[in-house]
């Protein structure tokens, strides 16, 4: 019998696609927040967003997202990340939801526009809440 052997080219193809797989996912698997002086910023993938603090007008805990149309963006099991439109308002919404049956996080900012994310651990989304407010209350006595 002959033996057939694979080329070394598609032996690297192979490789670089599961490194790729493997970065995708650990990107995506949850939310990466960075909380600064005055700033807030999540990562969740190809997702990006960054609020200043004094943009924030209302922040509250709801148990559900209302209904949206998705722009782009993804849903699997308890997951939901993207880019949403409300069709009331005609505004972008972006939503990083570690866990659709926990309560999430619901920001509004410049007026109109919304935010809603958590993250796994419930604990973790209630400092996250409470970070909030107090930001925002600290920021509305100076006014």
């Amino acid at each position: 019998m002959k033996n057939k052997t694979r080329h070394w080219l598609w032996n690297i193809v192979i490789a670089l696609t599961l490194i790729l797989v493997v970065i995708a996912f650990l990107a995506h698997y949850k939310n990466w927040i960075k909380v600064e002086d005055n700033e807030f910023k999540i990562l969740s993938g190809i997702y990006y967003k960054e609020l200043n603090f004094t943009d924030v007008n209302a922040v509250e805990m709801v148990d559900k997202i209302p209904s949206l149309e998705r722009l782009n963006g993804f849903s699997v099991k308890e997951t939901e990340k993207g880019i949403f439109r409300d069709s009331i308002y005609n505004t972008e919404v972006y939503i990083f939801v570690d866990k659709l049956s926990r309560q999430k996080i619901k920001v509004t900012y410049n007026d109109s526009l919304q935010l809603f994310f958590n993250v796994s651990d419930s604990l973790e989304t209630e400092k996250m809440y409470t970070l909030f407010s107090s930001k925002l209350d600290s920021l509305s006595s100076l006014k």
